[in-house]
């Protein structure tokens, strides 16, 4: 071989080294390609599926309020005593002037009652019998704005909770739905007064013209 050849096949030699060597160095580039995005991706579904899965807990846990009942009312103010359709009232025709919003220890007046609730608030009932420890619970539980809190002879349930045309029916102050429901419903959008006023009206201590249930 003379000395032409064997320069020009030591040259193409060095030419496949470097050829061979970029084909290695692409074929690392692509694998580590492969392990960066394989791996972005499993983490980006780890963290859906970390999202997902506290999504479906926190909806399993989140208190239902399926059991709401909804009641369309009529709206007015009237003298003379209302027959309302639900016990306690959830609405409807209610007295001139409104029942100041705070906690109760007797029954109150139904018709003020209604027209703190046409204002927002959510009034708060429970049987009179309920042991002074739950009613306490039921005070601290509940907000001390626009809500009401009051027994009320002869209701089914320990507990009933109202709201313009809204009501449940609660198994005691333990009942994670009464939270739920002034969340839902506490100045909510069925609210016909929003943000009217819950002080300045009546404590219901005095007899208030056109008044009825139980407190009269």
């Amino acid at each position: 071989m003379s000395p032409s050849s064997s320069s020009k096949a030591d040259r193409q030699a060095a030419r496949d080294r470097v050829a061979a060597m970029r084909r290695e160095q692409q074929t690392k580039e692509r694998r580590r390609k492969v392990w960066i995005y394989g791996g972005a991706t499993a983490a980006v579904l780890a963290i859906a599926a970390v999202v997902t899965i506290t999504i479906v807990r926190e909806q399993a846990a989140k208190p239902s309020l399926d059991a709401v009942q909804s009641y369309t009312v009529k709206q007015g103010h009237v003298t003379t005593a209302v027959s309302y359709e639900q016990t306690p009232p959830a609405g409807g025709e209610h007295a001139p002037v409104w029942l100041n919003c705070g906690t109760y220890v007797k029954p109150v007046p139904n018709e003020n009652a209604v027209h703190a609730m046409e204002h927002g608030a959510v009034w708060v009932t429970y049987r009179p019998d309920l042991p002074a420890a739950q009613v306490e619970q039921l005070r601290t539980a509940i907000p001390d704005t626009y809500t009401v809190l009051s027994p009320y002879p002869g209701i089914k349930t320990p507990v009933v909770a109202s709201a313009w045309g809204k009501q449940l029916a609660l198994t005691g102050p333990d009942d994670p739905r009464l939270a739920a429901f002034v969340r839902a419903y506490r100045q909510g959008p069925q609210t016909p007064e929003q943000g009217a006023a819950c002080t300045g009206g009546t404590d219901g201590s005095g007899p208030a013209p056109g008044t009825s249930g139980p407190g009269t």
